[in-house]
């Protein structure tokens, strides 16, 4: 039976309702109708994603009543480009798609990002659904409103908040998601529980052998927590302003995201980048903050459990400083870091001394 979750942002009506429904893609008209009133829409797929769902996407808009037409994009973080951006703009020009229509972005976290970013900038803004296939996109990329592009200095250096009127959140669609793309999801679960949600974290503690087995029911249950932790923090601090509650949520990004980029966004899945960015940020949190070593021997064999990555491929500790002055939370050119004294209190993000993390890195794995 569909279960809905509905955001309420600060003086505003409601705009984002979650709907949790296990083969609701059939009924994916009905809710496009439902929270934008569109008939008519572009759905936004990469090559995969529309080979596995499409056909059955399709179906269910027309149903609803809905004329879709299909944009086909890449698979990879690479699509998340501006030159792919601007061939989603001629594709909605070629489609007619007014601010009556909307943009559905069907598939994993780089197809949310592009797709809310196209629906943002596309006649000042039209609606759009998230319809996430993958782990990563459920919990993470699909709630709240932030939507992006990458650029050559960086990852998510341009983009928009533009809430989505609605997700659609279908658990059947992650029986098509092969174990590796699982577990990367599954690295964001465990962040949101470690720096936000202590109970979060105990019950993937609980879990963990369904969910790297792929248990459809563990897997559920984990998504369903992990969206509701989101939600009450998004719903707090929507454009995650300075000190908000929200860049908790970047708990292990900092490294992560420096990582992906000084790997060309290639070797390593975002997840992994991220749980690797975690064992690297409960280092410094242990030396820093206070953070308990059992509380880190926890999270690190949390992480074990889910065969996330341990160590750094070979990557160079200077090209990881020069991504991280260009990260888009940095202040004064410096690194901030999101630390955590305790599971589940992530703190304001700080900046560190260099050498510091220079060591934290290098126990990561990173080369001098």
């Amino acid at each position: 039976m569909p279960r809905d979750l509905t955001l309420r942002f600060a003086g505003e009506a409601p705009r984002s309702r979650i709907r949790f429904d296990t083969g609701g893609l059939a009924r994916s008209g009905a809710f496009v109708r439902l929270v934008t009133g569109a008939r008519d829409v572009v759905v936004v797929a990469d090559a995969r994603v529309a080979r596995l769902h499409g056909a059955a996407a399709m179906r269910g808009l027309s149903r609803g009543g809905v004329r879709a037409h299909l944009a086909v994009v890449p698979e990879g973080e690479r699509s998340k480009s501006a030159a792919r951006l601007v061939q989603l703009w001629r594709v909605f020009a070629a489609a007619g798609l007014g601010r009556d229509g909307a943009v559905v972005a069907l598939g994993g976290g780089m197809t949310m990002d592009l797709a809310g970013f196209a629906a943002a900038s596309w006649l000042r803004g039209v609606p759009w659904v998230a319809v996430p296939t993958t782990v990563l996109a459920q919990v993470d990329a699909s709630v709240g409103g932030k939507t992006a592009i990458d650029l050559a200095e960086g990852k998510n250096l341009a983009g928009a908040f533009h809430q989505p009127r609605g997700v659609l959140v279908d658990g059947a669609t992650l029986s098509t998601l092969p174990a590796r793309q699982r577990r990367a999801g599954l690295a964001e679960v465990v962040k949101k529980g470690f720096a936000c949600d202590a109970p979060l974290f105990r019950y993937c503690e609980r879990a963990a052998e369904a969910l790297d087995a792929g248990d459809a029911d563990a897997l559920s249950e984990a998504v369903r927590r992990a969206v509701r932790v989101k939600a009450r923090i998004v719903t707090s601090d929507e454009r995650e302003r300075e000190g908000g509650p929200r860049t908790a949520l970047n708990f292990g990004h900092t490294a992560g995201h420096a990582l992906e980029h000084a790997l060309g966004y290639r070797t390593l899945l975002h997840g992994e980048a991220i749980a690797i960015g975690m064992r690297v940020a409960a280092d410094l949190s242990s030396r820093v903050v206070g953070l308990a070593p059992e509380s880190r021997v926890r999270l690190e064999a949390l992480l074990d459990l889910l065969r996330l990555p341990v160590r750094m491929p070979p990557v160079r500790i200077a090209a990881l400083l020069t991504a991280m002055r260009l990260d888009k939370k940095r202040a004064r050119g410096a690194a901030r870091w999101v630390l955590t004294p305790q599971m589940g209190a992530a703190t304001v993000p700080r900046t560190l001394d260099v050498p510091l993390v220079r060591s934290a890195l290098q126990v990561a794995g990173a080369r001098a």
